[in-house]
């Protein structure tokens, strides 16, 4: 499938995070299927993070990943176009049965789909609330529910933060993917995704380079000064 608009911003950003002296480290990209639907489940805390969680997928096989994004992105008059060029998902919260609708239609097309569930970035950068979109969408497509972590670009552009200071890591976990026994219960499922999150959250930062005590960029609960999730 011809990507006239996908792919020239995916060679724009690379020399963007080359520019940037971005070292990444990844782990877990054998966990995202090769060819066929599924649903990228990913932790929200910065501004790049839609950029930096379709590494993994152009990685394992130049895969290109559909995220769901608020509507009012796409009614912004530059970036409107390249998201839809793009094929993205617009998700109007009053209103998500046409996202959920198109969403599902992707995933049985054999895309893969980035879904934020916890909907807003974290401040605290530990997993919020998460909404039981997700593994909805990929019960009702019959596709793997994947999560993922991706830490780091918080301190390079995030709520209040701007920082473009060279040499940065970014450390991404892709986990395996989460079974969805036929019958369960969406919510109980949810609360899994949930867990499974933050279990990959901690495994990441515990790997991430630069952890000085009290930095902010580190949940307050593994010793850093982020605020508290409450």
């Amino acid at each position: 499938m011809s990507e006239p608009v996908y792919r020239p911003i995916i060679y724009t950003a690379k020399g963007l995070f080359a520019a940037l002296g971005l070292k990444f480290d990844i782990v877990g990209l054998e966990n995202i299927p090769r060819e066929g639907g599924a649903v990228l489940a990913i932790n929200h805390t910065s501004y790049l993070d839609f950029a930096l969680a379709g590494i993994p997928a152009d990685r394992r096989g130049h895969r290109l990943v559909r995220f769901m994004a608020k509507d009012g992105i796409f009614r912004h008059p530059v970036a409107g176009p390249l998201m839809r060029g793009m094929k993205h998902i617009p998700v109007d919260r009053s209103a998500g049965s046409a996202a959920f609708r198109d969403a599902v239609t992707a995933l049985r097309a054999g895309e893969l789909v980035g879904v934020f569930p916890e909907a807003t970035m974290s401040r605290s950068l530990e997993i919020k609330d998460i909404k039981n979109g997700a593994v909805r969408m990929a019960r009702t497509a019959n596709v793997p529910l994947i999560p993922m972590i991706v830490f780091g670009g918080h301190r390079i552009l995030s709520y209040d933060r701007r920082d473009f200071t060279r040499g940065r890591t970014i450390a991404i976990t892709v986990g395996e993917p989460l079974p969805l026994p036929r019958g369960s219960d969406p919510d109980e499922m949810t609360v899994e995704l949930r867990s499974r999150m933050s279990a990959l959250l901690d495994e990441t930062i515990a790997r991430y380079p630069d952890r000085p005590d009290g930095a902010w960029w580190i949940p307050a609960r593994l010793g850093g000064s982020a605020p508290p999730l409450a």
